[in-house]
């Protein structure tokens, strides 16, 4: 070919990819494809044409054809970070996120200051459910871009989203803090200072930082959740704390003496139970904790809890459990679906009790082995109403003399709620009569079933 043919093809050439790049201007993606295309089988500027045919294609969300073309430019620059990049992302949209995530943390590697691709990266690892990381990857690229207010809302948004939202109302519960201290104190004041103290479920750290300010030297704590557990390990340091409590992010059942214990905790405190006491797997741990972690005489805090409760009726909260004419139609068949618990609280707290406060269900945590449970409980009924249910609540024994309870007539605002167990129907209960439940667990949710045919 000669000198002369050789630069009219290229002049030929820049004139299809200006045409090309044109008609995509003015949003006629059929014709700049066709022209990108064009210019492509002339082998001019192919890695400069194909991030432009790739753009087209995924804006057109033909995500594999655009992947294609960011392959294609791969096979000639493997390094470029952009299609490292844009490949992650369009992975991530084809739902292909292993590969995805490999693609797009090899950008992060050949552009390790980029915050956009740090940024995309930590998106796909939180879709992914890796959010220590993604959180971590978020945080880089805030610092990268302090005033990226989208990043800055992704940080708050995957921590707000990983931690519960009782967490911060139950670290302001006073009377609890208040309580949980008193039983810590006499427990260190007991075991003495250079007892190994083992904190499950550590959360923000505080009941550890106890356990150190009572004057424990040694306090080995798990929290399963690893970006809580980072941040406890964080606030442990900026108290002052660091040289005497170590947080681990695996729940206890992950701990072994030898490993992250030195010898059996002679202390175990830990505050799992739920509002209603048994959801957070707390006969499993404890059981656990007390065959494999403990010393034999092991002081545990708290050493008991017990489901309170009363029967309830009420018109807002039936709203939220019962289903019948709707519209002129008969939806009572839905009512199947209806929770079986209910946190109450807000608008939702308008009931009316039908009996006094009763025991429904004891556990002494101090127990080495828990067997599921069913009993027969009877209720003496005060006051005549359509029951509903039962509200349930809390009473923890954390020390001789010292506890705590969520009961509704003085708690309203702390970390645990009531509980609604409802019924699976209303029962028309009347004063001086006696309504008989089952009561029990299956050590892992409590168990509370009207025996209706029996009240009377």
């Amino acid at each position: 070919m000669t000198d002369q043919a050789s630069r009219d093809r290229i002049i030929e050439a820049r004139a299809a990819l200006a045409e090309a790049m044109a008609l995509h201007e003015q949003g006629d993606l059929e014709a700049a494809e066709a022209g990108y295309r064009q210019v492509l089988a002339r082998g001019y500027r192919t890695t400069e044409v194909l991030p432009l045919l790739a753009g087209l294609l995924g804006h057109l969300s033909r995500a594999e054809d655009a992947l294609a073309a960011w392959d294609a430019l791969l096979a000639i620059e493997p390094d470029h970070a952009v299609a490292l990049h844009e490949k992650g992302l369009t992975l991530h949209w084809l739902g292909r996120t292993p590969e995805a995530i490999a693609a797009l943390q090899s950008a992060c590697a050949i552009d390790p200051d980029n915050p956009i691709a740090i940024g995309n990266f930590a998106v796909v690892l939180a879709d992914a459910g890796r959010s220590l990381e993604a959180i971590r990857h978020f945080r880089r690229a805030l610092a990268l871009q302090p005033d990226n207010l989208h990043l800055r809302h992704q940080v708050r948004r995957l921590g707000s989203r990983s931690v519960p939202f009782w967490h911060i109302p139950m670290m302001n519960d006073a009377p609890r803090n208040d309580a949980f201290e008193a039983a810590i104190k006499a427990a260190v004041g007991l075991a003495g200072p250079q007892a190994l103290v083992l904190d499950i479920g550590a959360g923000s750290g505080l009941l550890s930082l106890m356990a150190a300010r009572a004057g424990a030297q040694k306090v080995v704590a798990c929290e399963m959740e690893p970006m809580i557990a980072e941040m406890a390990q964080q606030i442990v340091a900026q108290n002052g704390y660091a040289d005497r409590i170590i947080v681990h992010a695996k729940p206890s059942t992950e701990l072994a003496i030898g490993a992250e214990l030195d010898a059996p905790a002679e202390v175990l405190i830990s505050e799992i139970l739920s509002s209603d006491l048994l959801t957070e797997k707390v006969l499993d741990t404890f059981e656990d904790a007390h065959r494999r972690l403990l010393a034999a005489n092991a002081v545990v805090i708290p050493r008991a809890a017990s489901a309170m409760g009363c029967l309830v009726t009420s018109e807002n909260l039936a709203d939220y459990t019962f289903v019948g004419q709707v519209s002129g139609f008969d939806l009572s068949a839905f009512t199947a679906f209806a929770p079986q618990r209910l946190p109450i609280h807000g608008t939702m707290t308008g009931w009316k009790r039908l009996s006094d406060d009763v025991e429904l269900v004891r556990l002494d945590l101090q127990q080495k082995k828990h067997d599921a449970v069913l009993s027969r409980l009877r209720i003496p009924v005060t006051a005549s109403g359509p029951a509903i249910g039962i509200v349930q609540w809390m009473h923890i024994d954390l020390w001789e003399g010292v506890s705590f309870d969520n009961h509704p007539d003085h708690y309203a605002d702390g970390g645990w709620l009531q509980v609604l167990h409802s019924f699976p129907e209303v029962i028309d209960v009347a004063a001086g009569e006696t309504l008989d439940i089952a009561v029990g667990h299956d050590r892992i949710t409590l168990i509370l079933l009207p025996l209706a045919e029996d009240h009377g």
